[in-house]
């Protein structure tokens, strides 16, 4: 089983990235299932219904979330009808709406498809790693492929998910930090593993907001409003997976990286 998953996809930007790139990249890797985090879509916060639909259009089978999940109050309309969108499925139990957890039909085989959401300096939710046992145990009756997009701060989170979830799941990625890392690797139970996708967006910004801003609020630590460009320079962050058929465990984890400084195709 062959996948790409395309880190957190911030704004306008992002999202004619996401149009421009995503088919070529899958001349490429011909992955069979197309995974994209959405959160940040919506003029970096949150997702609406026609912005979700169009990543649907541009070929993702799942849309993954995170902490910004309900920053655009349009998604209360429209999350219960959307079956390819999940939203980190450690958000209190019965309390919420939307699902954690979704399956991908790949031929005669199944992808589930989980979202969690980090608890070190982030908001306060339910344990993503007793969460994802009861999820795990859910997916197994079904298949062995399963992937897993943990949206957290620290690198030390997500890299002791890493650990939790070897042998257990076929990969772990992880988003929310926007700066891809360079640690991807396939653990020695079979899970592959990186601690973060990286972003899709803005490419001369911080983390996706435009660095005037930014830099205001480094140099004055007053109040400032942070926005995400509309024009200017762009990036995609994503990975390619591929998961051996019969195990279920991850063959091989590659980093995709396009932007000026990396043009599309020169190392293909």
């Amino acid at each position: 089983m062959r996948l790409i998953f395309v880190g957190d996809v911030v704004g306008s930007l992002g999202r004619d990235m996401v149009h421009e790139y995503l088919p070529k990249i899958k001349k490429i890797y011909k992955p069979q299932v197309t995974i994209l985090n959405g959160e940040n879509a919506a003029s970096g916060r949150g997702i609406t219904e026609k912005i979700y639909k169009g990543f649907l259009q541009d070929g993702v089978d799942v849309v993954t979330m995170g902490n910004h999940t309900w920053d655009n109050r349009e998604i209360f309309e429209f999350i219960d009808d959307a079956k390819k969108m999940i939203r980190p499925a450690n958000y209190p139990e019965g309390m919420v709406p939307g699902e954690g957890m979704t399956f991908v039909k790949v031929n005669t085989q199944e992808l589930a498809v989980i979202n969690l959401h980090g608890r070190v300096f982030m908001n306060d939710v339910d344990d993503p790693f007793r969460k994802v046992d009861e999820l795990i145990e859910i997916a197994k009756e079904r298949t062995d492929h399963i992937f897993v997009d943990f949206h957290a701060e620290t690198t030390s989170e997500k890299q002791a998910m890493g650990w939790y979830l070897d042998g257990r799941v076929s990969a772990m990625v992880g988003t929310h930090t926007h700066v891809q890392t360079n640690d991807a690797r396939i653990l020695p139970e079979g899970t592959a593993y990186l601690t973060d996708a990286g972003m899709t967006g803005p490419y001369d910004a911080v983390l996706g907001m435009k660095k005037e801003q930014v830099l205001r609020k480094f140099l004055t630590q007053m109040p400032t409003r942070f926005e995400v460009p509309k024009e200017g320079r762009q990036m995609l962050s994503a990975c390619y997976i591929e998961i051996d058929d019969q195990t279920g465990k991850a063959k091989k984890i590659e980093p995709i990286m396009i932007n000026e400084d990396r043009p599309f195709g020169l190392d293909r």
